[in-house]
Formats: structure tokens, sequence, C-alpha cells
């Protein structure tokens, strides 16, 4: 029988405690879904319990991101980003469901991938909370670049081809430079959306193919700019930005829907509040 599980990276920076953030969605992974899951982490000296398998890796990045709490604040701070690539090779299952710590989970959805017969499975598109034109960082790697995918949520089985793809985007991942001016990507810094998006579209021989098939059910989100207030069960309060107006924001109550939580202070504040 082959082994199954959840995979998370979760390296902090000074200011966002990810390993928090990998916790809480442990625990909700257990609720909702009844799978084990494993953590690749640099952070030493950490009370990981609870985790199936504790993978420590080693880096030194130089990516800088602007994260948003909110409208109103903003801190540049590092962004350890990388080796999501190397998720074949680090996990410790033969069916891993690859997640973003900052995913709230609050159905089964996801277990249903596992019973599904397409071995790599992933989001194209993902749903907006907030009521605005379309986005067009999450449509295409550039104005007329090739089709986004959301490394936020990654399906795969330890097949073949799934090796030869993984390979692919280490490779990807030690060109950086090369691919960014290659696909007109406007900011050097490095990105798993991107490396995903431009390994998909070459494994399916530099044009739409069938290589990735998507994930059950849907996915939502809401960007930094938007802050998650509250996480009761599978209920979430969010008070969403107004794209014209800062001081005119929305307050939304989900129920029953995994919601990509990308304001990861306003999380971790409410993982305190449980």
């Amino acid at each position: 029988m082959s082994s199954k599980g959840i995979l998370l990276f979760a390296r902090n920076n000074t200011e966002i405690d990810y390993i928090k953030q990998a916790k809480f969605l442990a625990q909700r992974a257990k609720e909702y879904l009844d799978l084990p899951v494993s953590i690749v982490t640099d952070t030493a000296n950490t009370d990981l319990d609870g985790f199936d398998k504790v993978i420590t890796v080693s880096s030194d990045e130089n990516n800088v991101k602007s994260f948003y709490d909110g409208q109103n604040y903003k801190s540049n701070i590092q962004w350890k980003n990388s080796l999501r690539t190397q998720a074949y090779n680090l996990t410790p299952y033969d069916e891993t469901l690859l997640l973003d710590t900052d995913i709230v989970i609050c159905n089964s959805n996801f277990a249903e991938c596992f019973d599904n017969f397409e071995d790599f499975q992933i989001y194209k598109n993902s749903i907006d909370l907030v009521d605005r034109e379309t986005d067009l960082e999450f449509l295409r790697l550039a104005d007329s670049g090739i089709d986004f995918y959301w490394a936020t949520c990654v399906f795969f089985r330890k097949t073949a081809v799934n090796k030869l793809f993984f390979d692919l985007l280490i490779h990807i991942e030690q060109n950086w430079d090369h691919y960014v001016k290659a696909y007109g990507i406007l900011t050097s810094n490095f990105r798993n959306d991107y490396v995903f998006s431009i390994g998909i579209h070459i494994i399916n021989g530099f044009k739409p193919g069938s290589f990735a098939k998507s994930l059950p059910g849907k996915l939502y989100h809401i960007t930094d700019k938007s802050v998650l207030k509250e996480i009761k069960n599978e209920e979430l309060l969010l008070l969403l930005e107004d794209p014209t107006d800062t001081q005119n924001n929305t307050l939304l109550r989900t129920k029953g829907i995994n919601v990509h939580a990308m304001n990861k202070f306003s999380l971790n504040r409410c993982i305190d509040e449980q």
C-alpha cells in the first residue's frame, strides 16, 4: 500500500512565524483530512511534536519581499521561498499533497486528490474574495506570457514523469536569471508559482497541454491587503480591502471553503487566539 501525506515548508523570518502556521495547518489537516503531516524546516530548537516527520534543511536566501498587514502596514523582509522544487526528493510519501502554511482548511476537498487517477494536480485558478477586476498577476507570468499556476497547493505521486518534472524545476531554480529573461518576468525575485508555471509549460512541449490536472474543489484567496479577523471551526471572518478606497473595507464571513490567507500577520494573530 502506498503511503499518503501532506508536506509543508516552514522557515521563519524576522517577523513571521511559519512554524506556528504549520502546526495549526497540521491540526486542521488531521481534523478535516485525516492525513499525516511532515514539515521541512531550517528552524532548530523548536517544539515540532505532532508532525509525522521533521526534515531539516539549510539555505541562504537573498529574496526580500514586501509583506502587508492590511492596507496601512508594509514591511520589507526576507522571503525564504526556495527548496519547494526539492519536494519530490524530500517527501517521505508515495503520494504527497504539498501545501503553503497559510492555507486555512475548512473542508475535506483535498482528500479527494488521493482518489483521482491523475498523478499531478494543481490549481490554475483561485477565486479572489475581493470583488475586483481580474488581477492579471494571477493569470499570466507577463502581459503576453504563459499561463499562471498556483504552487500554493500541489498533489503528486512518485512516478517517472513527475521525477522528470521536479528535476526540471530544480534546473529552472538553478538558472533563474535566465528564465526570468526568457519568460519576460518583471521581477528577479524567485517565486514558486512562476517556477511551476514555467515547468508545466516546458513539459507540455512549450504549448498548452495535459500534464497538469486540476485539484478537486475550489481555492479561494485574499491578498495581504485584506485581513483575517477570526477562525471559528469552518467559519472565517475577513475584512476585505477596497482597492479603490482604503477607508472603505467590507466584512465577510465564509463557511466551509478553503482559503489561502496571504496576510500572514493576521493569520498568526488568529492562531494565537485559538
